[in-house]
């Protein structure tokens, strides 16, 4: 029996987890849980699973989580360092399914310990960078991406043949706002940007779909995991969300991973890996699908592919910042505070002032993250509400300092 913790279980990447867990328990037993503020979706998967620890990140609900499981032999615990005491349990096999950030610390804590980590949480990598890939070499831990696309690479990627790697190719559905023009997009509201035409997802990474930040991210993500190049990363555009990525090879060679646009089958390769698990319900009928598209990104009305790039190339700690700023940025967005377009306009902004130095520890990494997230919430306080040339409005930026 394999021993589980799923952090971020309240989640959409947590809970296709536990479904994953439930359909097999003799297989898994879960050792931890954590969630966010969702104490009775917590509360409730706890009773069905019996953990034996469950955490919670806001305090302001731990009585009443610990009310609801005070019948069951479960810890209770809440804060930020309780979900680093649930990652430090002794679990084999741990989901980093936290969103941003906030989901390093216990992120890390599991790498700490030697832990295989299953990671749907690009951000981490994105930020930390060569810092958490000399952590995870350091305690002889198993890094495993549970994200649709770079799942698909890890699948496809023959190891043994890396000399005849040509290069890696991302896929991408292109969002809601695939079709419109960049000032049509400008004019989009939350609800319209969450609309994701294939996937049900978290707000977040559904904002980051539509301005295509999440590829970009994914792009800086699959520099680290796969050691490829910028210049050998790729990303095409492929509405149907049916081939999630491919490798190239010298040799002519294009291998691409298929499946139906579902967590599922990416989270249940990691649970199983090295074997495989039986997921029900997720075959695939190719002559249902009939046609596969693929096209190119269109560069000015998705920015933040070149963004991704350019940091890349720049180094120091422009991907942190690039990251912290699209985390306040996409905040603002669904609180109605800025357009859809200023998004990636703060971002930009942002990488303006970004430091050459990166950080060179875990702690530097939420130093530098804490600073970025404060200066782009100082910028975005003193904007000013404008009226572009198209008749849209927008804001005119302060300047960015960090």
């Amino acid at each position: 029996m394999k021993t589980v913790t799923v952090l971020g279980s309240t989640g959409s990447v947590g809970c296709t987890t536990l479904q994953l867990l439930e359909s097999d328990p003799e297989r898994f037993h879960v050792q931890a849980l954590t969630g966010g503020g969702n104490w009775t979706l917590l509360a409730d998967q706890a009773r069905r699973l019996r953990p034996g620890f469950v955490a919670i990140a806001d305090a302001r609900h731990y009585q009443s989580l610990k009310a609801a499981l005070a019948d069951l032999p479960i810890e209770v615990a809440a804060g930020p360092q309780a979900l680093t005491e649930a990652a430090r349990r002794p679990a084999e096999w741990v989901m980093a399914g936290i969103v941003g950030v906030a989901g390093l610390p216990p992120t890390i804590e599991a790498v700490r310990r030697g832990a295989v980590v299953a990671f749907a949480n690009k951000e981490c990598l994105v930020s930390a960078g060569a810092v958490m890939l000399e952590e995870v070499a350091r305690a002889g831990a198993t890094l495993l991406p549970a994200d649709s696309e770079h799942n698909a690479i890890f699948q496809v990627f023959e190891e043994r043949n890396r000399p005849q790697i040509d290069r890696i190719i991302l896929t991408a559905s292109g969002g809601p706002f695939r079709e419109l023009s960049f000032m049509e997009m400008g004019a989009k509201k939350p609800a319209q940007a969450l609309a994701h035409p294939n996937w049900v997802m978290g707000q977040k990474i559904s904002i980051d779909s539509a301005t295509m930040m999440n590829k970009g991210l994914e792009i800086i993500e699959a520099h680290h995991l796969f050691a490829m190049p910028e210049d050998r990363i790729d990303v095409l555009v492929h509405p149907q969300s049916i081939v999630h990525s491919l490798v190239a090879y010298r040799d002519g060679s294009v291998l691409a991973q298929l499946g139906t646009p579902d967590m599922a089958t990416p989270i249940a390769h990691v649970l199983a890996w090295p074997n495989r698990m039986a997921v029900e319900g997720r075959a695939m009928n190719l002559s249902e699908i009939a046609s596969l598209t693929f096209e190119e990104p269109d560069p000015l009305r998705f920015p933040a592919l070149r963004l991704a790039r350019e940091v890349l190339r720049a180094g120091g700690a422009a991907a942190l910042i690039m990251n912290a700023a699209n985390e306040v940025a996409v905040a603002r967005f669904l609180a109605g505070e800025i357009g859809f377009t200023d998004i990636v306009r703060v971002v930009e902004r942002m990488l303006e002032s970004a430091p050459m130095r990166a950080p060179g520890t875990i702690a530097e990494v939420l130093e530098f993250d804490a600073a970025a997230r404060r200066a782009t919430q100082t910028m975005l306080d003193e904007a000013t509400p404008i009226r572009d040339s198209n008749g849209q409005d927008t804001i005119a930026f302060a300047a960015a300092s960090l």
